[in-house]
């Protein structure tokens, strides 16, 4: 049986593992200190460092960006699966989008002809609305932003990781040479070794530093040209960040839209009749006729607020210590919580009431039984004294 067996250069591979082994033996003794090292000048120094600056936050930035796109790791995972074997990433719906779907079904559940069905079909369908343009952003996203900063750090850095090691390997190799060239001088004078007189050993060790030195600078040289080309990357990063802002701009303003009409289409269908709000909820208070009797309720909370209000304080000249910020907030905000307009003719509660001291100008202090408070002038209207005092 013939076995074709692949043609070894001895020479090359014992070159080879001679090399490896003085890189070794380079690397240990600047470990320990015992040996020089080439130091790169302060230029390379200072694009080296910016290059590791650069990978180290681009990587930041890719991660945390896919992680706001894409919240869930494991469908991260399982996108960057698909991606390296070239193949398609699964649709799957998002959070929104399930919402949707429940809404909608819930509400024709409920009956579309009832008013919380219909209100929930309308949620729903903007729900998905809202859906949709979480897929336009992260499709665009991932387009304009993270694909290309990512096919930067597997392109571009990879490349100038992998000439900044081969660097590395030619200035082991250059301090090497060097520490042949001093130990071959120190043998100047002394007696042939292995038929190798020490002028031949240190003339071909000064050859191998001069080759070793060649190869160093011209590494060198390709090194910087790369570590220099990030600068123009960056400035193609700023771009591409111009890039993504615009997009979030045109993200949120789609969904800024979406909500809007969503607001509008929920006011069209709230009902015509009166509602209070009582406890943060809007509650049905029935029709007109019974609004009339729950009006009274400003008054009525009004006087309550200083049911405790001490006896002693009252006087002829009229009710002292009178909270005016306290009630004033108290009425405005009951006012404003009704929704409709209604007929203040219709009150006909009788008070007792009397100037404020200091007098005044929105409220007058009133007093029925045992309640006693603050009343707004403009509900209250002064009758002759052998009639009653209405409001």
């Amino acid at each position: 049986m013939n076995i074709n067996l692949p043609n070894f250069n001895v020479k090359n591979l014992v070159k080879e593992a001679g090399s490896t082994i003085s890189r070794v033996v380079q690397l240990t003794e600047e470990k320990l200190g015992t040996t020089e090292r080439t130091e790169y000048d302060i230029h390379f120094q200072n694009l080296a460092e910016r290059a590791d600056v650069t990978k180290t936050w681009t990587e930041k930035i890719v991660k945390d960006t896919e992680s706001v796109l894409i919240p869930n790791p494991q469908n991260r995972v399982e996108d960057y699966i698909f991606e390296k074997i070239e193949k398609s990433k699964p649709k799957r719906l998002s959070n929104l989008e399930h919402l949707a779907l429940d809404m909608i079904e819930a509400g024709g559940d409920f009956g579309q002809d009832m008013p919380y069905g219909q209100a929930l079909i309308k949620v729903g369908q903007a729900e998905q609305k809202l859906g949709q343009c979480e897929h336009d952003f992260i499709a665009t996203s991932g387009i304009c932003f993270t694909q290309p900063l990512r096919k930067f750090l597997d392109g571009e850095m990879k490349t100038i990781s992998k000439e900044r090691g081969i660097l590395e390997t030619k200035r082991l190799d250059l301090d090497a040479c060097k520490n042949r060239v001093k130990k071959a001088r120190s043998m100047l004078g002394q007696q042939a070794k292995d038929g190798i007189s020490p002028e031949a050993a240190l003339e071909q060790a000064e050859r191998d530093l001069r080759v070793a030195q060649a190869e160093f600078d011209r590494q060198s040289e390709i090194t910087k040209l790369l570590l220099d080309g990030i600068s123009t990357s960056q400035a193609s990063h700023l771009r591409h960040l111009h890039a993504f802002i615009q997009t979030q701009v045109r993200y949120y303003k789609q969904c800024s839209d979406v909500m809007d009409q969503l607001q509008r289409e929920l006011a069209k269908m709230q009902p015509a009749k009166p509602r209070l709000r009582i406890n943060s909820e809007d509650v049905d208070v029935g029709p007109p006729s019974i609004v009339s009797d729950v009006i009274s309720t400003p008054l009525a909370l009004a006087l309550e607020s200083d049911s405790d209000y001490d006896n002693d304080n009252d006087s002829e000249a009229g009710y002292t210590s009178i909270d005016i910020g306290q009630a004033k907030a108290l009425t405005q905000s009951l006012l404003e919580d009704f929704e409709i307009e209604f007929d203040t003719s219709a009150i006909t509660t009788v008070i007792f009431v009397t100037e404020c001291s200091p007098v005044n100008e929105d409220y007058m202090y009133g007093k029925q039984g045992l309640m006693k408070g603050l009343v707004p002038r403009a509900f209250v209207e002064m009758l002759d004294e052998e009639q009653d005092v209405t409001l």
